[in-house]
């Protein structure tokens, strides 16, 4: 059982995808599609929803299946880097999960809810994040997020 609502992050370089727990932390909902504009700007509208949601933890997802030549900046490392920015900014514990094949699986959720092709899908990729790691906890297979 989770201590109260999770907020999931699908973090993106033109777009932030975010969904949010219920209060139990069993079913993930997507939320929300942000336009990036700037770190202090997202992260101050971040916060706010947090605030509107009673979030207690957020976890953002991490691609960590990059391919990249030894020494070579990943998409995981601009994650990490984002992460740490937003941290500053947040009194919240951020776990990092691992969102490998969640652009593939929400493309497909996006086909099953009609969504237009050219829609984001930046939330449901949040929402298959943020549930992912939901199961994960409930099966013992993650630990939960810390408490603050």
């Amino acid at each position: 059982m989770m201590p109260g609502r999770l907020l999931g992050i699908d973090h993106g370089n033109k777009r932030i995808g975010l969904a949010v727990s219920d209060p139990s932390g069993l079913v993930a909902r997507e939320l929300v599609v942000i336009q990036r504009q700037s770190k202090r700007e997202d992260f101050a509208r971040i916060n706010q929803i947090t605030a509107e949601h009673e979030v207690v933890a957020v976890v953002v997802g991490l691609p960590i299946n990059d391919m990249a030549e030894p020494g070579e900046y990943t998409q995981a490392d601009t994650v990490r880097r984002w992460v740490e920015r937003l941290a500053e900014t947040t009194p919240l514990p951020i776990v990092l999960w691992e969102e490998s094949l969640t652009s593939a699986d929400a493309r497909e959720l996006s086909i099953r809810q009609k969504r237009g092709a050219r829609d984001p899908i930046d939330d449901l990729a949040a929402r298959l994040i943020l549930q992912s790691y939901l199961d994960a906890v409930r099966d013992g297979l993650a630990e939960p997020p810390p408490q603050f």
